[in-house]
C-alpha cells in the first residue's frame, strides 16, 4: 500500500520558534526555529517509510473564514520579527531537503492536508500526519494516524477516543462546544473539555444536544442556550475544509534529489557546522531506499539538538525506592540536603479526601527519586508499607529546620494531614515565586518547565490518560510513575534555581515573596482545613421558596407576554423581545443575532417589564442551582463542614480567589442572597464575627496620588463620599443632599474601575455631557488623582506593568495592544491594579498578623474566611470581646499608609447577621 506522510509545517514551525532558545549566527541572525524545523523534518524522511510527502506551511494573508467570521484569529498577536525573519530560509530549506512544499493562499494549511487526506484514502493510500495540532484529530479513520514528533505520541482511532474522550469524527462538535481561544473562535463559556465529553456522550452529537439544549442545567446549561445562535457557525470555522483546490496533484507530492548545493549555502550562512559537513562529505546522494550512514539521527550532531529532542537524559538517573535500604539512603541524603524539592501523588484533587499514592524527592537537578506505596495495577511489585513509610519520613517532615520545597504545596500540606502528618519547614513554592516574578503567566509546573527548563516535561494526561478511558494514578505502573513523579520534583528544583536568583535581586519582589505570599500560605491552609458549617435545613427552605418565587415570575411572564414560553431559551426570549416586541437591540452575539445576556437585560429593564421578570427568574435561578441545592451536598462527611479552596494565584492583582465552592460571589444587595449568608453559621453558643476593611481602596488611592483634599478627608475622619460630593457640587459638607452623595460615591469608586463618562452617565441616568462635567469638577477638586492617574498610565506603557505599595507587579500585556479595546482596558486595569492590589496585600498581611495572634496567645477562635476585604471568624463566648477590640486594631496597624487604616466589626450567630 503507498504511503503519504502529511507534515504540518506551521505547526513545526511555532513550535520550534517557541521551544528553542534564543539563537543567532554571528550577523545577529536568528536560527532557533530553523534548526528546530530541520531537525524535526530529518528523520522522518527515512524513518515513516513514506512513498509520497508534503511539507504544508500556512500563506500569509486572510483566508476564506475570514469572511465568514471577521474576527477569526483576531487576537492573534503579530508574528515575531525573529520569526518572520526565519519563514523563508525554512521553506528554501525544506525543499533543498527534497520535500515537495505547498504554500496555498486563500486556506490554511489543515486544510491543504484535509485535502490531501481525502484524496489519498480514496485513492487506497495509508496516511500519516505529523502535527501538533489538536484539530487535525478530525481527519483520524481507518487508514489515517496523527504522529507527534516533539512527544513520540501517535493517535489512531483508539488513540484519540483516549486522549479527547470522544471518537474522531465528533471531534469537531468537541472543539465547537470548547471554542479555539487561539484561532478566536469563541464555544461554549465555561464548557472544557469534560463538560463537552460529558455531553457528547449523553447526547451523542452536537446537533443532538442542541435539540436538548433546555434540559442542560446549570450555569453552562444557560451558557450553552446563551450560544445557540453562534454554534452552527462556530462549527464551520473549525471544520477542516477537504474540498480546496491544490497546485499539483498527489501522484506528483514523491521525494525530490537533495540539493546539496543550496543546503551548503544556507548552513554556512545560519553556521550549522555539524549540518554543513555532512552535506559537504563525499556522500552518495539520498534516496528513500538508500539511506546515508547518519540516516539513523537525522544530519544533525548531537551538538545542533535542540533541546526538545534530548530532554529524556534527565531522567536517566531517577530511582525507584522499593526496598527498606533505598528508603534509608534517601532518608540521610533529605536529612543532610540544603533544601529538599518534593512532591506527592495522590488519587482524589480534593485536598481534603485525597490519599497517598506515593511520592518523590530531588535534592539535585538530575537526582531524584519516586516513592510508590499504593499503585495497585494487575503484576505491580511489592511496596514498602505505607504506615511504616510514613512513621519512617513523620520526624523529616514534621522537623521545620528541613527546608523544604514544592509546587503549591499548601495542596501537599493537605495531602499529609489527611495521613496525621503536620507539615513544616517550607522554605519555597515555585507556584509563588512564578506569581511574583510573572503574575501574568500561568504557574502550572508543565507551564513552568517550558518558560523555564529546556526539558520537555509529561504530563498528567500522558500518564493518566484522559476523558473516559482515563486511570487513575494508582494504575499507573511504576517505571511510568518513576519518571513522572521524579520528573515534577527535579523540575520543580530546577525551576526554583532560575526563579530564585530573579526574585532575590528585587527588594521589592522578595517582599511580596517571603513576607506576604508564603506566610499567607499556612494560614489559607489552615482556614480550609477548617471550613465553615452551614444549617442545610434552612437553605433546603430557600431552595424551596426560591423554586416557588419561580415559578410566580414565569407566570407572570407568561402574562406580561400573552403567551408561555420558556425563560431559559435565550432563542424564545430573543424571538419575544426583538423580532416580535421590537425592542432595542444593544449587543449582539458572535453569531450576530440580538444579545440577551444580564447586561443587556438589566438595561432593557430599566423601560419595559418583560425583561425585568426574565432577569428576576434568572437571579433566582442562579440562587438555587449554586448555592442552595448544592452547598447542602458539599459539606464533608467527616467534618461536618464546607471546605472552600483559596487560590493566591488567581488574579495578576493578588487578590485570592474562592472555588469549589465560591464563597465570594454570593449576592449581598438582595435579601436572597443575604438569607444565603445567613445559612452560614456558628457552632451553638460561639459567634460569627466580621472585620471589613473601610474604604479600602479610596484609602489607597489617597494615599497612591497623595492629593491633600483626599488626605484631609480621611485624616479629619470625614465621611468621604459627603466631603466629594461637597467638593463636586460646591457646597458646604451639611448641605449635601443623599442624591449628591450617591453621585459621589459612584463618581469615587467609578474612577478607581476606570470609568468613562459614558459608563458614569450609564450608571446614574443622566446625560453623557453632565456626566463629563462631573468628572471634570473632580479631577479639578482632586487634582492629585489626575496627575497620579495619568503617570500610572504613562508607566505601565513605558514599562509593561504597575506596582502595588508594597512592590507586587502587576503586568499588563495588553497595555502596548494594537486593538484599541484591549489598549484601553488594560489602562483602565493599570490605574484600578495598583488599588486592589495593594488592597490583597493589606488582608494577606492582616491574615497572618491575626493567625500568629490567635495561634501564639492559645486561643480558640478560628478565622474561617476572606471575602475581598473582609475576614471572617468563629469565637467562642469567652473570647468575643477581647476579638472584637484586638482584631479591627491589628488590622489597622498591619501598615503605615499616609492616611489611616480602618477596620470595622460585626458579630452575630450567622455571617449575615455579622456583616
Amino acid at each position: 500500500m503507498p504511503k503519504l506522510l502529511l507534515v504540518d509545517g506551521s505547526s513545526y514551525l511555532f513550535r520550534a520558534f517557541h521551544a528553542m532558545p534564543d539563537l543567532r549566527n554571528r550577523a545577529g541572525e536568528p536560527t532557533g526555529a530553523l534548526r528546530g524545523v530541520l531537525n524535526m523534518l530529518a528523520p522522518l524522511r527515512y524513518s515513516s517509510g513514506a512513498s509520497h510527502a508534503v511539507c504544508v506551511f500556512d500563506a500569509k494573508g486572510k483566508t476564506f473564514r475570514n469572511d465568514w467570521y471577521p474576527e477569526y484569529k483576531a487576537n492573534r498577536p503579530p508574528t515575531p520579527e525573529d520569526l518572520v525573519a526565519q519563514i523563508a530560509p525554512i521553506h528554501t530549506c525544506v525543499r533543498a531537503m527534497g520535500w515537495p512544499v505547498i504554500v496555498q493562499e486563500g486556506v490554511e494549511a489543515d486544510d491543504v492536508i484535509g485535502t490531501l487526506t481525502r484524496i489519498a484514502v480514496e485513492q487506497g493510500f495509508e496516511v500519516v500526519i505529523s502535527t501538533g495540532d489538536k484539530d487535525m484529530a478530525q481527519l483520524v479513520r481507518p487508514g489515517v494516524t496523527l504522529i507527534n514528533t516533539m512527544t513520540n505520541e501517535t493517535l489512531d482511532e483508539a488513540g484519540v477516543l483516549n486522549k479527547f474522550g470522544v471518537r474522531p469524527e465528533r471531534i469537531i462538535d468537541y472543539l465547537t462546544l470548547t471554542g479555539d481561544t487561539v484561532d478566536n473562535v469563541p464555544g461554549v463559556p465555561k464548557c472544557g473539555p469534560k463538560t463537552a465529553v460529558k455531553w457528547l456522550t449523553e447526547y451523542d452529537s452536537l446537533d443532538n444536544i442542541i435539540v436538548n439544549a433546555n434540559a442542560i442545567k446549570g450555569v453552562v446549561g444557560e451558557n450553552l442556550r446563551n450560544t445557540l445562535d453562534f454554534l452552527p457557525l462556530g462549527r464551520r470555522l473549525v471544520t477542516i475544509a477537504t474540498d480546496v483546490a491544490l497546485p499539483e496533484p498527489l501522484e506528483s507530492l514523491t521525494w525530490r534529489e537533495v540539493d546539496k548545493t543550496t543546503l551548503a549555502e544556507q548552513f554556512a550562512r545560519y553556521e550549522f557546522k555539524s549540518l554543513l559537513r555532512t552535506v559537504q562529505a563525499d556522500a552518495p546522494a539520498e534516496t528513500p531506499n538508500a539511506a546515508p550512514a547518519k540516516a539513523q539521527g537525522g544530519l544533525f550532531a548531537a551538538e545542533d539538538m535542540p533541546p526538545a529532542e534530548r530532554s529524556s537524559a534527565h531522567r536517566e538517573k531517577y530511582e525507584c525506592i522499593l526496598t527498606h535500604e533505598a528508603l534509608a539512603q534517601w532518608l540521610e541524603k533529605i536529612n543532610a540536603a540544603a533544601l529538599t524539592a518534593f512532591d506527592t501523588e495522590t488519587d482524589s484533587l480534593d485536598p481534603m479526601l485525597a490519599q497517598l499514592v506515593g511520592m518523590s524527592f530531588c535534592i539535585t537537578e538530575g537526582e531524584a527519586a519516586y516513592l510508590p506505596l499504593t499503585h495497585r495495577y494487575p503484576g505491580a511489585p511489592a511496596q514498602l508499607p505505607l504506615d511504616e513509610v510514613l512513621a519512617t519520613l513523620k520526624p523529616w517532615f514534621e522537623d521545620a529546620s528541613k527546608p523544604k520545597l514544592g509546587q503549591n504545596l499548601k495542596y501537599d500540606m493537605h495531602v499529609l494531614a489527611n495521613h496525621g502528618i503536620r507539615l513544616r519547614g517550607i522554605v519555597d513554592d515555585t507556584l509563588l515565586e512564578s506569581a511574583a516574578w510573572e503574575s501574568d503567566k500561568n504557574h502550572d509546573l508543565d507551564s513552568l518547565a517550558n518558560r523555564h527548563t529546556d526539558l520537555a516535561t509529561l504530563s498528567y494526561t500522558d500518564i493518566c490518560g484522559k476523558g473516559a478511558k482515563a486511570i487513575g494514578f494508582y494504575d499507573v505502573e511504576l517505571e511510568q510513575a518513576t519518571a513522572y513523579g521524579a520528573e515534577d520534583a527535579d523540575v520543580t528544583l530546577r525551576v526554583h534555581h532560575k526563579l530564585a536568583p530573579r526574585i532575590a535581586a528585587e527588594a521589592s519582589l522578595t517582599r511580596v515573596y517571603k513576607e506576604i505570599e508564603l506566610p499567607v500560605q499556612e494560614v489559607l491552609w489552615a482556614m480550609e482545613r477548617q471550613g465553615v458549617m452551614i444549617d442545610a435545613f434552612l437553605l433546603a427552605q430557600q431552595s424551596d421558596e426560591l423554586g416557588r418565587k419561580m415559578m410566580e415570575i414565569e407566570q407572570e411572564a407568561f402574562k406580561v407576554a400573552g403567551q408561555p414560553f420558556n425563560l431559559n431559551s435565550p432563542k424564545q426570549i430573543q424571538e419575544l423581545l426583538f423580532e416580535r416586541d421590537k425592542l432595542p437591540v444593544l449587543k449582539k452575539t458572535p453569531g450576530g443575532t440580538p444579545s440577551t445576556d444580564e447586561e443587556v437585560l438589566a438595561q432593557l429593564a430599566l423601560d419595559y417589564p418583560l425583561p425585568k421578570l426574565i432577569l428576576e427568574y434568572r437571579g433566582m435561578a442562579k440562587l438555587k442551582n449554586t448555592y442552595t441545592d448544592k452547598l447542602p451536598r458539599m459539606v464533608n462527611p467527616k467534618t461536618g463542614r464546607v471546605h472552600t479552596s483559596f487560590s493566591q494565584t488567581g488574579a495578576i492583582t493578588g487578590r485570592l480567589a474562592s472555588s469549589e465552592p465560591n464563597l465570594q460571589n454570593i449576592p449581598v444587595r438582595t435579601p436572597e442572597g443575604r438569607r444565603i449568608r445567613a445559612a452560614f453559621i456558628a457552632p451553638s453558643g460561639w459567634h460569627i464575627v466580621s472585620a471589613d476593611y473601610s474604604q479600602i481602596e479610596l484609602r489607597i488611592m489617597a494615599h497612591l496620588s497623595g492629593d491633600a483634599r483626599l488626605l484631609e478627608a480621611f485624616a479629619a475622619g470625614e465621611d468621604v463620599h459627603r466631603a466629594t460630593a461637597a467638593e463636586v457640587f460646591g457646597v458646604e459638607t451639611a448641605e449635601v443632599t443623599s442624591e449628591q452623595r450617591r453621585y459621589a460615591k459612584t463618581i469615587n469608586f467609578g474612577l478607581i474601575y476606570g470609568m468613562s463618562a459614558h459608563g458614569l452617565a450609564k450608571s446614574l441616568e443622566i446625560e453623557r455631557s453632565a456626566a463629563q462635567s462631573w468628572i471634570d469638577r473632580y479631577f479639578a477638586r482632586y487634582p492629585g488623582v489626575a496627575a497620579y492617574m495619568e503617570a500610572t498610565r504613562h508607566a505601565a506603557r513605558d514599562q509593561g506593568y504597575v506596582e502595588t505599595v508594597f512592590g507586587r507587579r502587576l503586568w499588563l500585556p495588553e497595555i502596548k495592544s494594537s486593538n484599541v479595546g484591549r489598549r484601553q482596558g488594560a489602562e483602565r486595569a493599570a490605574i484600578n491594579a495598583p488599588m486592589q492590589g495593594t488592597a490583597a496585600d493589606l488582608v494577606k498581611l492582616a491574615m497572618r498578623r491575626v493567625y500568629d495572634w490567635l495561634n501564639n496567645d492559645g486561643l480558640q477562635s478560628k478565622l474561617l474566611l476572606q471575602v475581598h476585604d473582609e475576614l471572617i471568624l468563629e469565637v467562642p463566648p469567652e473570647e468575643l470581646e477581647l476579638v472584637k477590640t484586638t482584631l479591627p486594631r491589628l488590622m489597622a496597624e498591619v501598615a503605615t499608609l499616609k492616611v489611616p487604616l480602618l477596620a470595622e466589626v460585626g458579630v452575630g450567630a450567622n455571617w449575615d447577621e455579622a456583616h
